[in-house]
């Protein structure tokens, strides 16, 4: 199995910024993409940044500029740099990792826990 636990969330004002951070954990033999959905209340969840194992990136046109994705392969832990942040940015955020399992090798996709922000004055 391979846990994801996040951190950083929190409240802050509009153009502040946070930074989320999502380490992974378990049995695995390597960890390839990794990266941050966020779900609103009354939306679906959505892709926010994706980060490759090499470290090619995509980001949702929402957040392109604002938002930085970087990991470190040697703690199987990703980050999300929020910057410029906006009311409508309010949501849970949950890191979502594809780890590749040992014995069968086959990738299997894990969820975190979640980890709310709110952009409030």
């Amino acid at each position: 199995q391979v846990q994801l636990v996040e951190s950083g969330g929190g409240l802050v004002q509009p153009g502040g910024s946070l930074r989320l951070s999502c380490a992974a954990s378990g049995s695995f033999v390597s960890i390839n993409a990794m990266g941050w959905y966020r779900q609103a209340p009354g939306k679906q969840r959505e892709l926010v940044a994706r980060i490759t194992s090499g470290g090619s990136t995509n980001y949702a046109d929402s957040v392109k500029g604002r938002f930085t994705a970087s990991r470190d392969n040697a703690k199987n832990t990703v980050y999300l740099q929020l910057n410029s942040l906006k009311s409508e940015d309010t949501a849970i955020y949950y890191c979502n990792a594809n780890a590749r399992l040992p014995y069968t090798l086959r990738v299997a996709e894990y969820w975190g826990q979640g980890t709310q922000v709110t952009v409030s004055s």
